[in-house]
């Protein structure tokens, strides 16, 4: 075991935002391992308060540049269920298109542009273009098919601006979805070229496993992303959104800037692996298959797996998209009115975007006015995990040496896919004088 170590990272590379790494191991006891979050706080509640709620989606999509359609939906949702809206078939079918398009947008950035050095043991993903140029120019088209899925449907690739409250200020046109779905077919292929490649050197995903509590949305009829009702793997009976501060509990850290969050553990995790962990069987069949290829086979407890869940819900995103294609060209697309009268209420949006389960929660007046708002991000519920992680991990791996250590510890980071600074939300003070 090596004695000595000391770690003082500022900042984890390839992740959005700033976080730190800190150990210190004396003697070879251990005396300190932080992750540590030192972002300024963002005030996206506090800048919605007083706007009228058609100006609160395309604030709050801001909060993210990654999920920006996700918040959207989750912005959405609440206002809606404020106003006791409930959306056509058609507007929901579309909504799960672009959500669609997000997921595998993000998932392959991620996976593909900062996740895959590591497994390489590059630095970033620039050399990789001279030495797998193919397996590169194959991540460039499924990321470009994302993007356009966004661009088509959503009106641009990030911040969507023909979504809207009720409905949809603009459609697609029934040519630009058949071509869409071709699209979407011929990339099966390419996703299945993909996870031979990820295959190919998933020997370099550590062999580490802590069992946690998971957390995500479910539903009966479908693996959920776009709705749902709260699921624990504590517990058996889902919750309802409307109570999901009985689940996230935030609480502050004296090592962050952005709150925590706990449920029945001290932590817990939200992303795709908590998605597949509660909801696998849900998965497609190929979906499935792509995962049990690349060692996700039932449920897992070792957090650099998520990525693995995010390969496989790649494949589960393309095949829906092409479903929900389907029924649109099936029944025809047709131009619906999604005008609503505001009225005064408390409503609660949730989404399962690429990084876990998000929240809006927004009270209007009898004008559509918000006067109160709380967003809960996905990162912000992973930091606690993403310590007690840390905690079993730097004991197992102290023989590893600084250097392999603390390279080790930013891919754990990594594997979380976090958006750090989308985390960290402005925090009530009181002075006492």
């Amino acid at each position: 075991m090596t004695e000595n170590i000391n770690i003082d990272l500022h900042h984890v590379t390839r992740v959005e935002g700033h976080g730190n790494i800190k150990v210190n191991v004396t003697d070879g006891t251990v005396e300190e391992i932080t992750w540590q979050v030192p972002e300024a706080p963002r005030f996206f509640e506090a800048m919605v308060v007083g706007r009228h709620c058609s100006e609160l989606q395309p604030i709050t999509s801001r909060i993210c540049g990654i999920c920006s359609i996700g918040h959207s939906f989750a912005s959405l949702k609440a206002t809606e269920a404020a106003f006791g809206l409930t959306i056509s078939e058609q507007t929901r079918r579309l909504r799960e298109i672009l959500n669609h398009g997000e997921n595998l947008q993000s998932h392959i950035l991620h996976v593909c542009y900062l996740v895959l050095p590591d497994l390489m043991r590059q630095p970033s993903v620039v050399p990789l273009a001279s030495t797998h140029r193919d397996a590169v120019l194959l991540v460039t088209k499924l990321h470009r098919l994302a993007n356009e899925t966004c661009d088509m449907i959503g009106g641009r690739t990030t911040h969507p601006i023909r979504t809207a409250i009720n409905g949809w200020t603009m459609l697609p046109t029934e040519k630009e979805l058949e071509q869409l779905k071709q699209r979407h077919i011929e990339a099966l292929d390419d996703l299945s070229a993909l996870a031979e490649i990820v295959a190919s050197v998933a020997e370099g995903i550590p062999d580490f496993v802590r069992e946690t509590e998971y957390i995500s949305l479910t539903d009966p009829n479908e693996y959920a992303i776009y709705d749902g009702l709260i699921k624990s793997s504590d517990i058996d009976k889902p919750i309802p959104v409307e109570e999901y501060e009985q689940v996230v509990n935030e609480y502050v850290s004296p090592n962050s800037t952005a709150k925590y969050a706990k449920f029945n553990r001290e932590s817990y995790f939200a992303g795709a692996l908590a998605r597949y962990n509660n909801n696998y069987t849900q998965l497609t069949p190929e979906a499935l298959e792509v995962g049990k290829m690349l060692g996700l086979d039932g449920i897992n407890y070792n957090p650099f797996m998520n990525n693995i869940a995010q390969v496989a819900e790649s494949v589960f995103s393309v095949q829906r998209t092409i479903d929900h294609i389907d029924w649109l060209l099936d029944k025809g697309l047709k131009k619906e009115d999604y005008s609503f009268e505001p009225k005064e209420g408390r409503g609660m949006g949730a989404v399962d975007v690429p990084r876990g389960i998000l929240f809006h929660d927004y009270t209007y007046d009898k004008n559509g006015v918000c006067v109160k708002a709380n967003c809960v991000i996905p990162t912000n519920q992973n930091h606690a995990n993403i310590q007690k992680d840390f905690d079993k991990f730097v004991p197992e791996y102290l023989d590893k040496g600084e250097e392999e250590l603390q390279f080790l510890m930013e891919m754990l980071v990594r594997a979380y896919d976090p958006c750090i600074s989308c985390s960290v939300h402005y925090l009530n003070v009181e002075f006492i004088r």
